[in-house]
């Protein structure tokens, strides 16, 4: 694929697009689908963040069709009235972006519905939206669902006996379950959705290591992981390189369902998009079937 840039994209005049997440990378790609030419519905919980994203884009792309929907990722209910006011309102969904995310909070939090953070945040709370949207997304001629995954990943698992973290929370390995979940899923969506004849491409996607707020927002500037962001930040690409895999995956004519795309120098940390090597654990379709089903039953949120 050469190194892809957005002056590889093409035009998404006419598509409406779903982006997870205001700042950072969620930012990025709303600014690229806006400049493209998208409707894009920027979808974050912090309005004040999300309107000064908008008036962002809008100061960079004045004719930009971009507005701030709120959606709380940690909330069921939350997401149930997003999905619900973008029904009433549209009659298709063209591309969904699953990017939001929360990063080793050092202490053990849970969501409103009481899953641990991470997991509840990253994977089931963007499980739940993707089955909100669903109707919507059937309703595109080219649907894709981009689902953001990291190399923290590699050495995630599933710990179906303690999915919540609740007899033994360590930061990191919760980080890498809701990851490797992530990626998971857009596997596993990819699969039914070519069984089930729902005609939405899912893709899989990861950023490298990107220049976010991530590890300044959870575990704090002045953590371990806080202060190599803020002091070692030349080691972090910048946040619109790493959505670059994310975009490609969004929009590239030849980006493949069920693929997996990050970036292709230094170990996938950096670069330009290129098919990712997928962590062999990943890869095991009864363990996403399992997932899948574990899923279904802890949000209620059931597929077409």
């Amino acid at each position: 694929m050469g190194k892809w840039t957005l002056a590889h994209m093409p035009s998404q005049q006419g598509k409406l697009a779903v982006v997870t997440g205001t700042g950072g990378l969620g930012y990025e790609d709303a600014l690229a689908l806006a400049r493209s030419g998208a409707d894009v519905i920027l979808a974050g919980r912090s309005a004040q963040k999300g309107q000064a994203a908008i008036a962002q884009i809008k100061a960079a792309v004045p004719a930009a069709k971009v507005q701030f929907e709120k959606l709380d990722l940690a909330s069921l209910a939350s997401i149930r009235a997003f999905s619900e006011r973008l029904g009433a309102q549209h009659d298709r969904l063209d591309l969904l972006i699953n990017n939001a995310g929360v990063m080793v909070p050092p202490d053990r939090q849970v969501t409103e519905d009481g899953f641990e953070l991470q997991m509840g945040t990253n994977y089931l709370g963007h499980f739940a939206l993707t089955g909100g949207l669903m109707p919507l997304l059937r309703q595109s001629p080219s649907a894709r669902v981009v689902s953001l995954s990291s190399v923290a990943a590699r050495a995630g698992q599933i710990h179906f006996d303690d999915l919540q973290f609740q007899s033994n929370y360590v930061p990191m390995t919760a980080y890498g379950q809701s990851k490797i979940a992530c990626l998971m899923f857009g596997l596993e969506l990819q699969r039914r959705s070519e069984a089930y004849g729902w005609g939405v491409t899912s893709i899989a996607a990861h950023p490298g290591v990107s220049r976010t707020d991530l590890l300044h927002n959870a575990p704090g500037k002045t953590s371990v992981q806080g202060l190599a962001r803020t002091y070692l930040w030349f080691l972090f690409q910048p946040a619109a390189q790493g959505a670059l895999p994310t975009l490609y995956a969004a929009t590239a004519p030849d980006a493949r369902g069920g693929a997996y795309y990050g970036p292709d120098g230094l170990a996938e940390t950096r670069g330009y998009p290129a098919e990712a090597k997928i962590p062999p654990q990943a890869l095991d379709n009864d363990v996403a079937r399992r997932l899948w089903d574990r899923s279904m039953e802890l949000t209620g949120q059931a597929f077409s």
